[in-house]
């Protein structure tokens, strides 16, 4: 009898009675029941997130911030309402801590009170973090604290780059507000420039008039010194003339009664001092007129120096030529004008003294006149005794009186000499202190056009560096700081793109649960089915038809089996796949597949190979890589995924269900083909063996 007939053989035996046909019917539906049931209760759990109850803990009071109100922990909470991610609930903290605690809630989200004045602390002189609080609590469910840290983490990142929008918003003003104020000090450099080159050229011309002022005081110290000089000799020759006078005066009342007897006898000696008076009269007139002559010029010089000085005084420092005093032309009139001044009040008292002295002259001119008339006088009348004095016996109560008057007269000469001198000696002094000062001056005003000289090329340096800095300073207006402010606050933006993104996450793990169920059903059928055909064994079969004989009755309903399963998947679940026909025609060769290996371990092992069975299923759960990548799993797991056939399944379906490249399918393909011929051949070397009876299959050690 061929083998498809004995596995037809084997069917009908599901047909005699109620209980064979519900038991058929069961295991059909056992992978149905076992594939769909589970992919049904995990096919979309995030889009059902809006169930789970959570904890809002809300006790934000808000900030003001350069008079706006801030309100963080509201705009986050309205957020998070409006997003329906988790069910929120708004409660108290003692609530949520409880909540979290007996599992009312899953976990609580606490904003605290200072949460937005932190935030808003980054515009400020201290700035903080804002924390957002939570409390999980995995004895409730592990899964729900791995969500929450990633939604709570998108949250975090939300609510750090609104605070880094608002910080970097302010810094982008700032660089307007310092490319302003930049651009006003480029301004003032370059008037500050032109200001400073106005003072250069005031400085150079107070020189140059402090030049013409020193050699005008010096002329002024030279003429009053000259002067002074003279006014000395003047006193001298006319206090010794006064002298002189004088004692002749005395000598010649004294002597005049006693030698008048004698005066013949002595005429020559009287003509010799009266000839002494003429020559010292001669002098007298001599420096007279070179006082009333001198006079007038050193009071005009003096007078034309301190005028001098007064204009330049009253040009740079009370009446400026440029109108309105710049900050360099205050400092530069701050360091000179004072000094200036000293030598204008020097100058007017060296003129005053000048004037005084030629005032002193003209108010006494009639007296010089007289004084000068006198000492002409005087020496005619010298003259007129030298010629005289042989007749002095005649001349003498004549030449007496003359005499006395001519003391009289020197008297009066010697006191305007010695007045004239006093006045000239305290010209002298201030001239000579008016021309030290002019000096010091013109010395000053010579180190004021160096320094302007450097302080023009140090602005005009300063004035160029400005404006250059002016146009490297960045100037935002609005639209560029908001473009500017989003890029920085959130410089890295995720680029996210799915290659043949599964839908939810049911389509994500219908290829590690598919598998399973086919699995799952070809263990239950070998437990209905016998793997080995007694029939066949009993009359002598070849080990070949009595192996094929036992796989096909399981493939079929492995066949059928997945038909049920994929129905109720795709048009009960949705499930969509990308290759329908692949899949189906793929997992029939699963089906095929795990039907054979399932056979060999029972016909090999008997009841223990039941037990291999769960063992072999639960290694090919552990290292199919159907959850988690097989690279997370511990070395022996990775050890053995690549040599176990649910490795390969899980492969080649996600490329049929969710697409990408079919290498994985083609490489399934061959090694679930291998495994099956290797299956059935092993379970051939099993029926042949199974053809000989031992006391062990008399007797089996165990029984299920």
């Amino acid at each position: 009898m061929r083998s498809p007939k004995l596995a037809a053989l084997e069917l009908k035996r599901f047909g005699r009675g109620r209980m064979p046909r519900a038991a058929l019917v069961a295991l059909l539906l056992l992978p149905l029941l076992y594939g769909a049931l589970y992919l049904w209760s995990f096919w979309d759990p995030y889009g059902r997130l809006d169930k789970i109850p959570v904890a809002l803990v809300n006790d934000d009071k808000g900030a003001t911030v350069a008079g706006k109100r801030i309100a963080a922990g509201d705009e986050i909470t309205g957020k998070l309402r409006d997003s329906k991610v988790f069910d929120w609930q708004e409660v108290g903290a003692d609530e949520a801590k409880d909540g979290v605690e007996n599992g009312s809630y899953y976990l609580s989200l606490t904003m605290p009170s200072d949460f937005s004045e932190r935030i808003a602390s980054n515009s400020g002189d201290l700035p903080e973090t804002g924390a957002l609080q939570v409390r999980t609590n995995d004895s409730n469910n592990y899964i729900v604290g791995q969500i929450s840290r990633t939604v709570f983490s998108e949250v975090r990142t939300a609510a750090s780059t609104n605070a880094s929008r608002t910080f970097l918003d302010k810094i982008f003003i700032s660089f307007s507000d310092i490319h302003d104020a930049t651009e006003k000090a480029a301004k003032g450099a370059g008037d500050l420039k032109g200001g400073i080159g106005k003072a250069k050229k005031g400085s150079q011309d107070l020189a140059k008039g402090l030049k013409n002022a020193k050699n005008g005081s010096g002329e002024l110290s030279g003429g009053i010194k000259r002067l002074d000089k003279g006014a000395a000799d003047l006193a001298t020759g006319s206090r010794q003339v006064a002298d002189g006078t004088k004692q002749l005066s005395q000598k010649v009342n004294k002597v005049a009664g006693q030698v008048r007897p004698y005066l013949q006898d002595d005429g020559r000696s009287i003509a010799r001092a009266a000839q002494l008076v003429a020559d010292s009269a001669k002098a007298a007139r001599h420096h007279l007129e070179t006082l009333v002559k001198g006079a007038p010029v050193a009071a005009k010089d003096a007078r034309a120096a301190s005028d001098d000085l007064a204009a330049v005084h009253q040009e740079f420092c009370v009446d400026p030529a440029d109108g309105e005093a710049t900050a360099p032309d205050t400092a530069v009139r701050a360091r000179v004008c004072p000094a200036l001044k000293r030598g204008v009040t020097a100058a007017a008292n060296a003129a005053k003294v000048a004037a005084d002295v030629d005032a002193t002259v003209r108010a006494n001119k009639g007296d010089l006149t007289t004084l000068d008339g006198r000492l002409a006088d005087l020496r005619t009348k010298s003259q007129a005794l030298v010629r005289e004095a042989p007749h002095l016996d005649d001349d003498l109560k004549s030449a007496v009186a003359k005499v006395n008057a001519l003391n009289s007269g020197a008297q009066k000469v010697s006191q305007g000499a010695a007045k004239l001198h006093t006045g000239l000696a305290s010209a002298r002094t201030g001239a000579s202190d008016l021309d030290k000062g002019v000096g010091r001056l013109r010395t000053g005003a010579s180190d004021l056009d160096g320094g302007l000289f450097k302080l023009a090329d140090g602005s005009s340096k300063l004035a160029v560096g400005l404006h250059d800095g002016v146009a490297k300073i960045p100037d935002y207006d609005k639209d560029a700081r908001d473009k500017r402010t989003e890029v920085m606050a959130d410089p890295v933006k995720l680029a996210s793109q799915s290659m043949h993104k599964a839908p939810n996450y049911g389509t994500g793990f219908a290829p590690y649960f598919i598998p399973l169920s086919l699995w799952v059903g070809a263990m239950v059928a070998y437990m209905l089915i016998q793997p080995l055909n007694r029939r066949a064994l009993a009359a002598g079969a070849s080990a070949w038809r009595i192996a094929f004989a036992g796989w096909l009755p399981v493939a079929a309903l492995g066949v059928l089996q997945i038909a049920a399963l994929m129905s109720v998947l795709h048009f009960g679940l949705g499930l969509q796949m990308a290759r329908t026909a692949g899949t189906l025609a793929f997992l029939a060769l699963v089906t095929c597949c795990f039907s054979a290996i399932v056979q060999w371990l029972n016909a090999r092992f008997g009841a223990a190979g039941r037990i291999l069975v769960l063992a072999v299923l639960m290694l090919q759960l552990t290292s199919a890589g159907g959850t988690y990548p097989v690279q997370t799993s511990p070395p022996f797991f990775n050890a053995i995924h690549p040599f176990l056939p649910m490795t390969y399944v899980v492969e080649g379906l996600r490329r049929l269900i969710s697409g990408g490249p079919l290498e994985p399918v083609w490489t399934g393909s061959a090694v679930l083909a291998a495994f099956t011929f290797g299956a059935l051949a092993l379970t051939a070397l099993s029926a042949r063996r199974k053809q000989v009876w031992t006391l062990d299959r008399l007797h089996p050690e165990l029984s299920l």
